[in-house]
């Protein structure tokens, strides 16, 4: 359900009042009277929930809700940032893993939450990616954002661009190509297209501009392609992008967290999908943040978790 401040519970609902298709096989791990006041603001009376403890009790026709945090919408400020909001979203995350874990269901699609207020709550983590990371203790795991029109994955994510620069040795970059090529072949691409892009300006302009490239990038690539691979680089971050927007690659290993998801907010804002590759079990997310500023307002679009929940059926 994500942050109830934020527009997780709004497009919650939303998605599966108007998809009859996810309607019938989704539970919503949450707290719900924190939905039956949405229920009630959007006028959704056709609606019905059904509060389950687990997925044996699951009933066709209803909106079925794990009840995993006692919260009432007097307990929050929508729209705020809250310690008791972020502690609440990390519990519908941690049961929903265990569940998965014990296979009682089969995807995790995850509303946004907001790190300030998960770190209030007093988890420690920098989002989602890490909290799955080791609540299903995986040690190698990347972040891709996909979409129709471009496909992007992290070598690092949430932290600062010099701690950023760092992160990038060849170990960690080839193990990213190498969950590019995983992920894109569960989603049916036989041998994908991975295009790499430089850290520097120019991917370094053989050394002028960094030694990364040389020193990590290009040894990374050269170790992928001993197994026959297809993948490309260091190109150029200014033009690697478009490459793959023209459909030249399928997927760009981008070296930090800006660099890969500005393209694709650009072109996907609405569209994006959110996955955490590496994972033993399936999770995809919505590409978009608690949006506090038009929380509890009815107005938050419910595309991106749609596409998300399209994704995740995929994987599976």
């Amino acid at each position: 359900m994500g942050d109830p401040a934020g527009i997780g519970p709004e497009i919650s609902l939303k998605v599966l009042e108007r998809n009859k298709e996810y309607r019938e096989c989704s539970i919503i791990y949450g707290s719900i009277k924190i939905l039956e006041y949405y229920k009630e603001k959007m006028k959704l009376s056709d609606i019905k929930f059904n509060i389950i403890k687990n997925s044996k009790e699951f009933k066709k026709g209803y909106i079925n809700v794990i009840q995993v945090f006692d919260l009432d919408i007097k307990d929050i400020c929508i729209g705020k940032v809250s310690g008791l909001c972020g502690e609440a979203a990390y519990k519908y995350i941690e049961r929903a893993i265990q569940d998965a874990i014990q296979k009682e269901i089969a995807v995790i699609v995850t509303a946004p939450i907001n790190k300030e207020a998960l770190n209030k709550g007093g988890h420690h983590y920098e989002g989602h990616t890490e909290i799955f990371a080791k609540l299903t203790n995986t040690k190698k795991y990347a972040m891709m954002l996909w979409s129709e029109k471009l496909s992007v994955i992290h070598v690092s994510t949430h932290c600062s661009l010099q701690e950023a620069c760092k992160k990038v040795t060849k170990d960690r970059v080839f193990t990213v190509i190498d969950l590019a090529r995983k992920g894109l072949q569960q989603l049916g691409v036989k041998n994908p297209r991975i295009a790499v892009a430089g850290l520097n300006p120019h991917s370094g302009e053989a050394g002028l501009f960094g030694t990364e490239e040389i020193e990590h990038i290009i040894p990374a690539i050269n170790q992928a392609k001993k197994y026959d691979w297809e993948v490309e680089g260091p190109i150029p971050p200014d033009t690697v992008f478009l490459k793959a927007y023209k459909k030249e690659y399928d997927i760009v290993v981008a070296m930090y967290h800006d660099q890969g998801h500005i393209p694709i907010k650009l072109l996907a804002f609405d569209e994006g999908v959110n996955v955490t590759l590496g994972l033993p079990i399936i999770r995809t997310s919505v590409d978009h943040g608690t949006a506090f500023d038009i929380a509890g307002k009815g107005i938050a679009n419910e595309k991106s978790i749609l596409y998300a929940l399209d994704l995740g059926k995929k994987f599976f």
